[in-house]
């Protein structure tokens, strides 16, 4: 049964992964919330993208992937590190497969770099908080974004984003800081710049640990912070659609 890799490209900082635990594990918890059957649930691995250069890891083929989730990361994607390289150049060909594929923050900015968009530092500087997304596009035919609601609330913590988006790619979300909140090319890759695994507490925990001096200057005395539960459905919808998918490849296989 091919499995759907949770992509790790960077860790939190080291106190709240102790108290809350690490990215993976969010957006694991994400794509198999506790109510779901143990029948329901996809097979999930997750590969150390900046490990892979260094400890004879290899990505696994696009045949054995049902899904792709590339998780944030602390670190730019205008580093252009080698381990960045070789991320990009497994998640090419996957994307080019029809792989369900999906990108978060970081993983966002570097689907859009490697499908030939742009990426930099954004004019307006960080992007902080509990934040309003609204969903800029006619969305009804979209296998994830027809069951979101038309705007809901959403966590981020950004300082880049994608200032051009790639041939083929669409904008399907933003607002008023960020034009290019979620995206998708072609029929099967999906970005969202905000953070549909993070909890309250999470973006609570990023709120405090970054100095007030880079808060943005928006009229609140500090971010806004809340719980973001409809943000948060993204990613069962996502799970669903991963599983719809190799259902249907399996079904074409056995006939």
């Amino acid at each position: 049964m091919p499995t759907l890799y949770i992509v790790k490209t960077g860790s939190t900082f080291d106190h709240i992964a102790q108290s809350l635990g690490d990215f993976e594990q969010w957006i694991a918890e994400g794509l198999h919330p506790p109510e779901l059957l143990p029948a329901e649930r996809l097979r999930l691995a997750v590969i150390d993208a900046p490990s892979c250069r260094y400890a004879a890891l290899h990505y696994p083929e696009a045949t054995d992937c049902a899904g792709v989730v590339i998780s944030g990361s602390h670190a730019m994607v205008t580093d252009h590190a080698p381990w960045m390289q070789d991320l990009q150049g497994w998640l090419r060909p996957v994307c080019d497969a029809g792989v369900p594929v999906l990108g978060i923050c970081f993983g966002h900015q570097i689907l859009a770099h490697l499908l030939g968009g742009e990426v930099g530092p954004h004019p307006a500087g960080l992007e902080l908080g509990t934040i309003p997304v609204a969903v800029q596009a006619d969305v009804s035919h979209d296998p994830l974004w027809r069951h979101m609601p038309g705007c809901f609330d959403a966590q981020a913590v950004h300082y880049q984003s994608v200032r051009r988006l790639p041939p083929e790619a669409r904008a399907l979300a933003g607002n008023s800081h960020e034009a290019h909140h979620a995206f998708r090319w072609r029929h099967n890759v999906w970005g969202v710049q905000f953070h549909p695994e993070f909890s309250a507490a999470a973006m609570q925990a990023y709120i405090d640990h970054i100095p007030p001096a880079a808060w943005p200057r928006t009229g609140r005395s500090r971010p806004h912070c809340d719980d973001t539960p409809q943000a948060a459905q993204l990613l069962q919808h996502f799970a669903r659609h991963v599983q719809q998918q190799a259902a249907l490849r399996a079904h074409s296989l056995a006939h």
